[in-house]
């Protein structure tokens, strides 16, 4: 089959459904008035050592309301990322309907708003692995009123002592959970290992 995203009536479910699985950013944020806000979004990866860098895929609309988190992360220049592990998948879950601003979701979810050190965005407690970042540049995507790229640099990482080691993370002791498409996810305890090969720069 042969697919032209322009013309392919559910195109989405489609490109969720190849591009798996994929990590999920649980985003706190704080709007300009202070109105904290948190939910989870699958367009998201790291690019980048140095400077630390994440990026995440953000509609500005759900439909009958923008997306609170892509303009609180503009309004303020702050958000935080944590990491979506088995313990926390419902209580994640549970946010990702689309509430009224005011509404606070750490309250639906049953977790805990932790201060962070460097921005007014919480930390998700109950995770392993909170990022506090701060935005980089918005790239706007679809005519600049669809979607936004956010590109954001991590300015402090806080990880569980239990699940690191040096600068090796025990993804046994993390348990990471991957978003497929539509209601599916899944876990990430089948693990292989492949050594990457070097190239010695001799020829035959």
């Amino acid at each position: 089959m042969r697919i032209d995203p322009k013309n392919f009536e559910g195109f989405n479910r489609v490109l969720t459904g190849v591009v798996v699985p994929r990590p999920i950013a649980f985003v706190s944020s704080v709007s300009a008035d202070g109105i904290v806000n948190l939910a989870p979004f699958s367009f998201f990866n790291a690019m980048a050592y140095d400077p630390a860098t994440i990026v995440l895929g953000i509609s500005r609309s759900a439909g009958w309301k923008a997306k609170d988190t892509l303009a609180n992360i503009e309004a303020t220049g702050e958000f935080v990322v944590s990491v979506v592990v088995d313990d926390i998948a419902e209580a994640m879950n549970s946010t990702a309907a689309e509430f009224p601003a005011d509404v606070d979701e750490f309250e639906i979810a049953g977790l805990t708003a932790k201060p962070s050190e460097l921005v007014r965005a919480p930390l998700v407690a109950e995770s392993p692995v909170n990022m506090e970042c701060k935005l980089n540049q918005v790239v706007e995507i679809g005519d600049g009123t669809n979607h936004g790229i956010v590109i954001g640099e991590i300015l402090l990482m806080h990880v569980r002592d239990d699940i690191i080691n040096g600068h090796r993370i025990n993804h046994r002791r993390l348990k990471p959970v991957g978003r497929l498409a539509g209601n599916m996810y899944c876990k990430t305890d089948d693990v292989y290992e492949m050594v990457r090969p070097q190239y010695d720069g001799r020829g035959d």
